[in-house]
């Protein structure tokens, strides 16, 4: 369902960017960006599109992804409710530098990189801003490449479990099991591994009885015991 001048306000309104415009520099913001609805498993962009608008995500969620030539594939970042993607393209006039995908049905607001532009001109604030939040997912993609550098490969799944199910538990505050949407081959391209590899350990926590796998999601009933296989 496409947002409404209302919704799109309250969205931006709560993402840390844009937190100290006031309300008639947000309805600017908020009148100038468009809805767009992407169905689950469908691209918003591909590496190599050129486009320099960014998204916020008002509901479902998305992930980045760079492929190798050779066919492996890696998830940088994943992105849910009030995170915002495709900033980098506005700042250096490049192509997209990864493919974002829906995970699940996806809804966003798409604000224009001249709109982006003229804030950062005349809100200098906003550009610092900007930059905090893109040195925050360096940082992040950095530890990430890191971990599976020197981490095994059940190591490096039970912490991209564990990171999702915080994620999760963020979103929802509910207490005890934890639902977490998504594939084994998203789950193994966040861990930087084979789906075959991250196939093999969810079947052994299944076993332990401390997640059960379903269609697109994996339930984790004791999230503390993935920190048993972090190391």
């Amino acid at each position: 369902m496409a947002a409404n001048g209302a919704d799109k306000l309250e969205l931006l309104r709560g993402v840390p960017l844009f937190d100290a415009l006031g309300d008639d520099e947000l309805a600017i913001v908020a009148g100038a960006a468009e809805s767009v609805h992407v169905s689950a498993g469908d691209t918003v962009f591909k590496e190599g599109d050129h486009s320099d608008s960014c998204y916020v995500v008002s509901s479902g969620h998305a992930s980045a992804v760079r492929e190798h030539p050779a066919g492996r594939a890696i998830t940088l970042a994943r992105f849910g409710p009030g995170d915002v993607f495709g900033e980098m393209a506005m700042l250096d006039d490049q192509r997209r530098s990864a493919t974002v995908q829906a995970l699940d049905e996806l809804e966003a607001v798409v604000i224009s990189g001249e709109v982006m532009r003229r804030l950062l001109r005349e809100r200098p604030e906003i550009a610092l801003r900007m930059v905090v939040s893109l040195v925050r997912k360096l940082r992040q993609t950095n530890e990430r490449l890191v971990g599976q550098s020197f981490q095994t490969v059940q190591s490096r799944v039970a912490k991209a479990l564990a990171e999702l199910v915080e994620t999760a538990r963020a979103e929802d505050s509910a207490d005890g099991a934890v639902v977490v949407k998504g594939t084994q081959a998203e789950l193994a391209r966040l861990a930087g591994s084979s789906r075959e590899s991250a196939s093999r350990f969810l079947a052994v926590l299944e076993r332990a009885g401390i997640i059960t796998q379903g269609r697109g999601r994996v339930t984790v009933h004791d999230p503390a015991a993935l920190e048993r296989y972090v190391f």
